[in-house]
């Protein structure tokens, strides 16, 4: 993985998580800012998926188990299409909280993929 793409993966991850919690606690239906940043977090992780196949190839293996590494990507980016269904089909406050915490679950997630393929010794 590419830190500086981690990074701003997380990033992006953790201001939507905030934004959409705070919108949702003070009580906001979902929107485009809360479905967007969302669908944004989701382009994200299609993106890593592009470069976990490539980065290998360029010179850049994982050092962790690529089963676990894969099982966390895959669960991530299914997690803001659960999300986002969940608002589109509640439109409630609760809902935007529950996308809020989608993206916060995202940005650990990510963050536990780049130690996968960076920290451990296979």
């Amino acid at each position: 993985m590419i830190l500086w793409f981690t990074l701003a993966q997380v990033g992006v991850a953790v201001l939507a998580g905030l934004v959409a919690i705070t919108a949702g606690l003070i009580g906001r239906r979902p929107g485009d800012v809360t479905v967007g940043s969302l669908a944004l977090i989701e382009l994200l992780l299609i993106a890593q998926i592009v470069v976990a196949i490539i980065a290998p190839f360029a010179g850049n293996p994982p050092t962790g188990s690529l089963l676990e590494f894969w099982t966390y990507l895959v669960s991530a980016a299914l997690v803001p299409i659960a999300g986002a269904a969940w608002a589109l089909l509640e439109r409630s406050r609760w809902s935007t909280v529950v996308m809020g915490v989608a993206a916060l679950a995202v940005a650990v997630m990510v963050w536990r993929m780049h130690q996968i393929w960076t920290v451990q010794i296979a």
